[in-house]
């Protein structure tokens, strides 16, 4: 297809590829996606003992309950928003500055570019949000103990908040919802999939959050809009606390860990952050708003800003991994490679 005749099905309200607009003449959103189904399996730990066996989880529980909101009376939702407003900083998009940007028409290209990119951006977290929901209810089950059960049912209503919030943004504001990032739903599946307690927490807690942690941090920073900068701040406190959750729940598992069964929790950070990594680089976004791919993509992998920001969402996982004996001579090369080793002085979260 030419630039042109892609560039033309800009307006229209849906395409063939999952994207889902918003009827603006009816105000009615466009079905979704049907719901997927694959099977799961993971251990279902019982526990007799009720009385608190971890204070720290058992504070960290009564916080959660203590600093409860709800989504639908917190935000001012009435606010209006121009969907093709830059909603959140240019500066996030991959090839801000570069030689394709400049081209580009900006009383018509660059409004619509914004609006898929800012969709694009949130409907991932959107995604993410509902893989935290499903992969935290697995952990109620798995837990070991009553404090970390306890905790992780907090935790559930969290995530089925964050994602009511995200879905209304995105129907009533954005008007425009991106399916899920493949690198993104590989990592959800592999976590969802795996039978072990400990990897769930690993995946979820300490890689997904981690870095949801530290692109909410930046979106909240130098985000234009109100409502979204709104949403964005109270999604962050959740968030800190789940981080902390997973860093606590953690804490000396792998000290004794046989090294082929540490090995195995090696592979999973690096493929996990390797796919966390490559999720930012928004390659099914060019495609959609007639651009050349290629082009795209290499003015992306070359671009300064991106890789700050890449860099920069990994300032939570990499002392958090640390924390947990984690940040092994095998784990320390390939975070050599994202070039992501300067956080590894940071303060661990919890």
């Amino acid at each position: 297809m030419s630039n042109e005749g892609a560039r033309a099905r800009m307006g229209s309200d849906a395409d063939q590829s999952g994207v889902v607009l918003r009827d603006t003449a009816s105000s009615a959103a466009m079905p979704a996606a049907k719901a997927d189904a694959f099977e799961v399996a993971h251990e279902l730990h019982y526990t007799w003992r009720y009385a608190s066996s971890r204070p720290d989880l058992r504070q960290l529980y009564e916080k959660s309950k203590d600093l409860n909101w709800n989504a639908r009376t917190q935000f001012s939702w009435a606010t209006n928003v121009d969907p093709e407003s830059e909603l959140i900083s240019d500066a996030f998009n991959p090839i801000f500055g570069t030689d394709v940007w400049r081209k580009l028409d900006p009383k018509r290209e660059i409004p619509k570019l914004r609006q898929h990119l800012t969709s694009y951006v949130l409907s991932n977290f959107l995604h993410g949000e509902q893989g935290a929901l499903l992969a935290t209810s697995q952990i109620v089950a798995c837990a070991p103990t009553m404090d970390a059960k306890m905790y992780a049912a907090a935790q559930v209503f969290d995530e089925a908040r964050h994602v009511e919030a995200y879905e209304r943004y995105l129907r009533e504001k954005v008007e425009l919802t991106y399916p899920i990032s493949p690198h993104l739903r590989e990592i959800l599946d592999t976590i969802l999939r795996d039978s072990r307690w400990d990897m769930k927490y690993l995946g979820m807690q300490i890689l997904v959050e981690g870095v949801a942690l530290g692109a909410f941090g930046m979106i909240h920073e130098t985000a234009r809009e109100p409502l979204i900068k709104d949403i964005t701040k109270m999604i962050m406190q959740d968030e800190a606390r789940h981080v902390a959750f997973g860093v606590l729940s953690l804490k000396d598992h792998y000290k004794d860990m046989p090294a082929s069964e540490l090995r195995d929790r090696e592979d999973f950070i690096l493929v996990g952050s390797r796919l966390l990594w490559d999720r930012f680089l928004a390659q099914e976004v060019w495609a959609h708003v007639g651009l050349p791919q290629r082009e795209c993509e290499e003015a992306a992998e070359k671009s300064q800003m991106l890789a700050i920001f890449r860099r920069l969402l990994f300032s939570k996982i990499v002392p958090n991994v640390k924390r947990l004996g984690l940040l092994t001579p095998y784990v320390r090369k390939g975070f050599e490679e994202l070039d992501v080793l300067e956080y590894e002085t940071w303060e661990p979260s919890a």
